[in-house]
C-alpha cells in the first residue's frame, strides 16, 4: 500500500520579525505533518505563534527559514503569483473577523474568489447558490451582511471559503465573536465537511474546542510542545 502523501508538511519552520531593531522570534523549528482528511487544532494563547504558524500555512507569509509543503509541494520559496494561485485553488479561509464586503449581497460575497479563478463565469451562480445551499443559507442569499447574525455571517465566510472547493480549510479562532450555542453550530459545520473529505485546521485558544479535532497540536512562545 502507497504512503499518503501529508496534505500540509512542515519542516525546521522558523520566522522572524524586526521590531524597533530587535528580532522577535515569532515561530522557532517548528516540525509538523498532517494527512488529508484530518480536523487538526493548533492551540496556544494569544502571542503563542499559532496565526503566524497559519498564515505561512496558507501562503499569506513566507518563513524565516525552513519548509512548508501543500499537497507534496514546496510553497517556500515560489514566486508571489504561484502562491496566489496555490490559496485561491487548494486553501480556503475563514478569519474571526468574518471579512465581509458590506455593500454587496451574500451571495456576491461568496462568489468573490471565483473572480480570480478559471471558471468560467456562466457557472457562478449556480456554484455559489449550492455552496449556500450546503450551510443552511438559501434563503439569505440577496441579505447583505448587516440583515444577517453573526453566525449567519460567519456561514457566509465559510460558503466563500469553500466555493473553489478546496481540499484544506484554515480557520483562525472561527468562533471567537460568536455566542456558545452559535459556536457550538459553527463548529458542527466544520466536522460535517471533514466527514465529507476536507482538510480542516483550527486555530484556537480554547481547549474545549481542540478536544473535539482529531488531532491538537500546541504551541507556546513559537514552539510546539
Amino acid at each position: 500500500m502507497l504512503k499518503q502523501t501529508p496534505i500540509v508538511e512542515v519542516n525546521n519552520l522558523v520566522k522572524r520579525y524586526l521590531i524597533n531593531n530587535m528580532i522577535i522570534k515569532a515561530l522557532d523549528d517548528i516540525n509538523l505533518s498532517i494527512k488529508q482528511g484530518d480536523m487538526v487544532s493548533i492551540v496556544g494563547k494569544s502571542g503563542s505563534g499559532k496565526s503566524t504558524l497559519m498564515h505561512l500555512i496558507g501562503a499569506l507569509d513566507r518563513p524565516t527559514s525552513g519548509t512548508i509543503k501543500i499537497d507534496g509541494g514546496d510553497i517556500s520559496k515560489i514566486d508571489d503569483i504561484s502562491l496566489a494561485k496555490i490559496r485561491n485553488k487548494k486553501i480556503g479561509f475563514v478569519f474571526q473577523q468574518f471579512n465581509l464586503l458590506p455593500r454587496i449581497s451574500t451571495l456576491e460575497n461568496v462568489l468573490l474568489p471565483l473572480k480570480y479563478s478559471d471558471i468560467k463565469k456562466s457557472n457562478w451562480d449556480r456554484i455559489g447558490k449550492d455552496i449556500l445551499e450546503k450551510v443552511d443559507l438559501s434563503d439569505r442569499m440577496q441579505n447583505k451582511p448587516n440583515e444577517l447574525s453573526g453566525g449567519q455571517q460567519q456561514r457566509v465566510a465559510i460558503a466563500r471559503a469553500l466555493v473553489n472547493n478546496p481540499n484544506l480549510i484554515l480557520a483562525d479562532e472561527p468562533t471567537g465573536n460568536l455566542d456558545s450555542k452559535t459556536g457550538k453550530s459553527i463548529l458542527n459545520l466544520f466536522k460535517k465537511l471533514n466527514k465529507e473529505g476536507k482538510t480542516v485546521i483550527l486555530v484556537t485558544h480554547d481547549n474545549d474546542i481542540a478536544k473535539q479535532t482529531n488531532t491538537s497540536f500546541k504551541i507556546k512562545d513559537g514552539k510546539l510542545i
